[in-house]
């Protein structure tokens, strides 16, 4: 009989680890049951900031959509948290009540928002005062773009990428920004000062204000409403917004109250097992590797193929022996680019430095017994791919370091693609190598569109797509061709974003089916670009955008959160976890009338009946007489 595995977590990492499982055969050895704290399939965190700045729609960012799971024969508890493990019985206890036995067991918790201690941040125990946010999940998310068009003037803590990049999203929606930093320089985890200085100009410059070396001791709410937060200083800052981005911290309570051993994250042998239980795993930003603990996408990807080689048996002597972090960004509309080391560390290290504050260009190298050792590029960050290859791949270095920084005598492109390694990682996102870029085109895909449809290069943070053309390029011999639906914002629609957005404000196109009628081929209508248009729409349009129900995600035209079975989930609106007596008695009576199986008190201190058919949400919803307060953050009358 097949194993039980029990997969706690539904993040990147959890399903990127089932992912590599499923595709060493785990689908026959294992029975896989999957919790997740949120109502949903499997998303890419690291776009929320596109989903808050307004250029990606929510369902842009799925990963892994709900029949996934179900094609293959996963139990996903999506909005169902465990609370409890138990190693000795191998059992995990959830919070809707539920038991499981487990033979193998996944930790992928990841990693909450980390709110510093201010006084006033908190309403009550659970729930923040107004107007305040942390920026970690889609729910996060939404509640800020829902709040957005509410408020003015926007404070931002935290000056790292998550706090630029908020920053920026919010800006994009109309609110006047400021970032609060407590250290002196931003960015600090990746940039040197030089760096950060200039890094700060920029993000001034697109009018967004910037405050260093100030640490927020106080939220000030009058008559019910943010309206300004309190420095050590003394001085303060007015504000009706205020988003929390200062960092985060691993998810362990689980693993501390089981008795395993955590440190700063839950501590892991090379075979990516805690050091306590050979039948528990952790992966991800919950897991500390011989003292680390990574926050990017490439090393717990990595961590995922170890953990899945060890898990199967495909590969026993399969072993993670810790990860080369680089990373390539936007930070707030900049280009950011860092890998290794910031600073020479050793006598003899080679150092090249060039700074152009004017202009916002930043470049070193860091080159150790001939080896680039660390990079760091702000502003121009067109030698990023040759310099991440190096830093990788050990790739030789020109004689002439300035080489590296500027174009006058790197290997030609087809020279430094042909170099590379087959198993050489061109998307560290999804973990997409050379070698498999290079069989996909083999196999007859030609497009730089196709192949990056097909192998999931360049999907995530995107930052990879100019080394993806260039290997595609090198394995075609230059016979690429081109897709020219690659550029469509929407597949139903022939044209990118920017054009198609001139043309609805030209034509004073204000519902989906008039963009359908007047812009797609033959005025078709696509059901796959419906709810991309609506989302598109309503940014363009707000107050004017004609809202048609067929345009809308499933759970927007039901009020209601669609469930694996079919069922729904029925969350009625409770402010702050505030009901009354007549409340409760209206829940319960539709409860009983509706036969529905499950009613479960939520993370968020609402009630959610769970196994709703589609057929009676009408009814329910007009029983209950309640405005909806499910997961999307949405809150208007069914």
């Amino acid at each position: 009989m097949a194993q039980r595995l029990v997969v706690v977590g539904n993040g990147m990492a959890g399903v990127r680890a089932l992912e590599e499982i499923l595709a060493r055969g785990g689908g026959e050895q294992f029975q896989i049951t999957v919790f997740g704290d949120e109502p949903y399939g499997n998303y890419n965190r690291i776009l929320l900031s596109n989903v808050l700045a307004g250029s990606d729609d929510p369902t842009q960012i799925y990963l892994n959509a709900l029949d996934w799971y179900a094609d293959n024969d996963i139990d996903l508890r999506a909005g169902v948290r465990v609370v409890r493990l138990d190693t000795f019985a191998h059992l995990v206890h959830a919070d809707d009540g539920s038991t499981l036995h487990y033979d193998k067991l996944i930790l992928a918790t990841g990693s909450r928002s980390f709110f510093p201690p201010m006084t006033g941040l908190w309403a009550d125990d659970k729930t923040l005062a107004d107007g305040v946010f942390g920026f970690r999940t889609l729910d996060d998310t939404a509640a800020m773009i829902a709040e957005a068009g509410t408020r003015s003037k926007a404070v931002v803590i935290g000056g790292g990428l998550l706090g630029l990049e908020a920053a920026r999203g919010l800006q994009n929606r109309g609110l006047t920004v400021d970032v609060v930093h407590a250290g002196p320089t931003l960015m600090n985890a990746q940039l040197d000062d030089p760096a950060g200085s200039i890094l700060r100009k920029s993000v001034e410059s697109l009018g967004i204000g910037v405050h260093t070396d100030k640490r927020t001791t106080e939220v000030i709410v009058t008559d019910g409403r943010l309206s300004r937060i309190r420095f050590s200083d003394g001085s303060q800052l007015d504000c009706d917004m205020l988003v929390i981005a200062a960092g985060i911290r691993p998810n362990v309570g689980l693993a501390q109250r089981a008795g395993l051993t955590v440190e700063r994250a839950i501590v892991t042998d090379d075979h990516m097992r805690s050091v306590d239980d050979d039948d528990v795993y952790v992966v991800g930003e919950c897991a500390q590797h011989r003292g680390q603990v990574y926050g990017l996408v490439a090393p717990l990807w990595e961590q995922a193929k170890v953990l899945a080689d060890h898990l199967t048996g495909a590969d026993l002597t399969s072993s993670y022996h810790g990860s080369r972090v680089a990373t390539k960004l936007k930070v707030a509309g900049v280009d950011v680019a860092s890998m290794g080391v910031k600073a020479p560390e050793h006598p003899d290290d080679e150092f090249v430095q060039y700074s152009e504050p004017k202009h916002g260009v930043y470049k070193t190298v860091v080159i150790r017994d001939g080896k680039l050792v660390g990079a760091t590029l702000v502003g121009d960050v067109s030698k990023v791919s040759f310099l991440t290859q190096a830093f990788d791949s050990g790739l030789p270095l020109p004689d002439e370091r300035v080489a590296l920084m500027f174009d006058i005598g790197t290997p030609e492109v087809g020279i430094g693609v042909g170099e590379l390694a087959d198993d050489a990682q061109v998307c560290n996102c999804n973990g997409v190598s050379k070698g498999t870029l290079v069989a996909c085109v083999q196999d007859g895909e030609t497009s730089v569109a196709g192949v990056m449809a097909k192998t999931k290069a360049g999907k995530g943070c995107g930052s990879c797509k100019e080394l993806v053309c260039q290997v595609v390029e090198w394995a075609a011999g230059g016979a690429v061709t081109e897709d020219p639906s690659a550029s469509w914002y929407v597949p139903g629609i022939p044209y990118d974003k920017p054009t198609l957005m001139h043309h609805i404000r030209e034509l004073e196109l204000h519902s989906v089916s008039s963009v359908f009628a007047a812009l797609a081929p033959d005025g078709r209508e696509d059901a796959g670009s419906k709810m991309a248009l609506a989302s598109l729409l309503d940014m363009m349009w707000a107050d004017e955008f004609v809202d048609e129900r067929d345009a809308r995600f499933i759970n927007d035209r039901v009020h209601a959160n669609i469930q694996r079975d079919g069922t729904f989930s029925v969350v009625p609106q409770m402010k702050g976890g505030v009901t009354d007596a007549a409340q409760l008695r209206k829940i319960a009576d539709v409860a009983e009338k509706y036969e529905i199986p499950m009613i479960k008190l939520t993370g968020g201190q609402r009630i959610d009946l769970l196994g709703v058919r589609k057929e009676d949400l009408p009814a329910v919803w007009a029983d209950l007489d309640m405005p909806s307060g499910y997961a999307t953050a949405r809150a208007s009358a069914p």
